[in-house]
């Protein structure tokens, strides 16, 4: 029986691990969540800095994105002039699957509760509609497609 439990809790962890996206770093340029590689591939030039924090020392306008943190979180400040790209709040994209503005929105496994935080358009190309924790959700994956 108890090989049978640990089996089951082996599995179990395997299946959490599995949703998450690995290898696609997120990080904050101006205020709105986008990737490392989106800025290398489609905004080359738009990076006029950045800085990288850990969880514990996080500055208080980056606070709201601790649920992205994981180990670390990379800031960037776009240059001048660099275009704007396009944005949207989480809460339009439950509006979008018709869910509650409040649901909260995955974003490569990572569950995020404030839905007022913006979100890059480049990153959109791949969302569904998923179970989690027995409710409807919004699951983005922002590994780009080449």
């Amino acid at each position: 029986m108890k090989k049978l439990l640990y089996s089951f809790f082996i599995i179990s962890s395997a299946l959490v691990s599995a949703q998450k996206t690995a290898g696609t770093k997120l990080v904050v340029a101006d205020g709105v969540i986008g990737t490392v590689e989106m800025f290398t591939v489609n905004h080359k030039n738009a990076v006029q800095n950045s800085r990288t924090y850990t969880p514990a020392n996080l500055p208080g306008n980056l606070k709201k994105f601790s649920a992205i943190a994981g180990s670390g979180l990379t800031e960037y400040q776009l240059k001048n002039g660099s275009g704007t790209i396009d944005r949207l709040a989480l809460y339009q994209l439950n509006e979008q699957f018709r869910l509650p503005k409040d649901t909260p929105v995955l974003i490569n496994g990572t569950e995020v509760t404030d839905t007022s935080l913006l979100i890059y358009g480049d990153l959109l190309s791949s969302m569904k509609l998923t179970d989690y924790k027995g409710k409807k959700s919004v699951f983005v994956d922002t590994t780009l497609k080449k």
